[in-house]
């Protein structure tokens, strides 16, 4: 069976990443954009962030340019954006699509495994969230309205397990 952590991408930096040494560990995968309406869920993901990285969790933020054009800049650009306006940690990666052929592999395996609303695999915006079980099972999509802080008590039964 395929896991999340059966994947690899390439972080802001470009530089090849496993995600395989996230296993183990609880991940929340997010695509980004840092010109949306929910971009200043940035802040609420770090927050997350802060408060479970020692017990063993991680947000994944992965920009994505396919909605509205809302992540229009470059990874150093993006990466000094998120850093100097919500001052984000966590592992950002290079921009992928979610969506259409060219839709990162990480993503057409989320998105088949947690489908959306009536069984619809496309992410219909930016800031939807998958939340990885420790084995890289997904267990659940949130939508794109949903807050990190709304996740906390599934991420915390998660880190139980």
């Amino acid at each position: 069976m395929t896991s999340a952590f059966d994947f690899k991408a390439n972080d802001i930096t470009g530089a090849p990443v496993d995600l395989a040494q996230y296993k183990g560990k609880v991940v929340l995968v997010v695509n980004t954009a840092s010109k949306c309406g929910f971009t200043p869920q940035y802040k609420g993901l770090e927050q997350v962030y802060q408060q479970f990285k020692d017990q063993g969790a991680v947000v994944l933020g992965f920009p994505c340019n396919q909605f509205a054009g809302q992540e229009p800049e470059g990874e150093a650009e993006i990466g000094a954006f998120c850093e100097k306006n919500f001052g984000v940690t966590f592992p950002l990666f290079s921009k992928v699509d979610v969506n259409g052929s060219g839709a990162h592999p990480l993503f057409q395996h989320l998105k088949k495994e947690k489908p959306g609303l009536m069984g619809i695999e496309m992410i219909k915006w930016n800031f939807t969230k998958f939340l990885i079980k420790k084995d890289g099972s997904v267990y659940k999509r949130y939508a794109p309205s949903t807050t990190p802080a709304e996740m906390v008590g599934d991420i915390e039964k998660l880190l139980a397990e």
